[in-house]
């Protein structure tokens, strides 16, 4: 055997660069969501046990100088709930010197777990979640195909903390376009204090080819917000975001103010900082060193 056995076009946070990535599911089984391009050529599948076992064995023999692990694709939570514990307990078996296990997940994996199985896949080294809730809002929710309202997107991040896993929360500027804009920055600023997460990661909405968004913005029912507006709703996300504790990054390759803070000690100084860049004080990144 001469590697993993990787299928498709691959992504995980910027967080596991460092990790072993274990394919285990391939695309997402919701799919639908109208911004996401990244698992429209593949059709939802759950990997096989030999493909997964096979991979673990070339991980343990090949990559013992990592100590992550992060699976994908899409939401690895989905997968029933004795083989994934199967999974976790074969890297553990295999690979000794693992410290933790992480994963995407979405509200509909989370949700077809009970607490009890949640704590079972913790306890096995599933240890950090990262989690799209993308907008708090129920009518951009309900634009871009989430699948839930925004009651059960927060019942999904709580059911995470409450497993004591860590959980990632991701949300994204720009997606209610301009009607809705200061409505979706404050509707997510209060789910993420509902969710009370470890870490947001705010990314600034990238239009995708070949995605219903990128239709809906050529025949004009989509309007992009400028860099000043993008600024606009993320001060008024973060006014209206008290998490107890935890780092909230605007510091993703797509943003155009680059902003890393300890929550809550940071937030007066960022919001000050926003302010500096809305009165033209503080530079913006310009448009061609934004990426995916």
């Amino acid at each position: 055997m001469d590697g993993m056995h990787y299928e498709g076009f691959i992504i995980r946070p910027p967080s596991e660069a460092d990790s072993i990535l274990l394919q285990v599911t391939l695309g997402c089984s919701h799919n639908k969501c109208t911004f996401c391009g990244t698992y429209k050529e593949k059709r939802f599948n759950i990997k096989d046990d030999a493909t997964i076992d096979a991979d673990i064995d070339y991980a343990a023999k090949n990559l013992q100088f990592l100590r992550r692990v992060f699976l994908i694709d899409g939401d690895a939570l989905i997968i029933p709930q004795k083989r994934l514990e199967r999974i976790l307990s074969r890297i553990r078996e295999k690979m000794p010197r693992v410290q933790r296990v992480g994963t995407y997940a979405n509200a509909k994996g989370i949700l077809g777990k009970t607490d009890e199985e949640l704590a079972t896949l913790r306890n096995l080294g599933l240890e950090i979640v990262y989690y799209g809730l993308e907008s708090g809002d129920a009518q951009v929710l309900k634009d871009v195909r989430k699948g839930h309202t925004p009651e059960r997107m927060i019942e999904a991040g709580r059911k995470i903390r409450a497993a004591g896993m860590k959980l990632s929360v991701m949300v994204i500027l720009g997606i209610a376009g301009r009607q809705r804009s200061l409505e979706h920055a404050r509707a997510t600023g209060q789910a993420l204090s509902a969710i009370d997460p470890n870490y947001v990661g705010v990314l600034t909405l990238m239009i995708c080819p070949g995605t219903s968004l990128e239709t809906q913005l050529e025949e004009g029912r989509f309007e992009l917000l400028t860099p000043r507006e993008m600024l606009e709703e993320l001060r008024e996300m973060l006014v209206n975001t008290n998490i107890t504790r935890g780092l909230f990054f605007a510091n993703h390759a797509s943003n155009y103010l680059p902003l890393r803070l300890r929550m809550p000690a940071d937030k007066d100084k960022a919001i000050q900082l926003l302010d500096s860049a809305l009165n033209g004080e503080t530079a913006l990144k310009p448009e061609w060193m934004r990426a995916l």
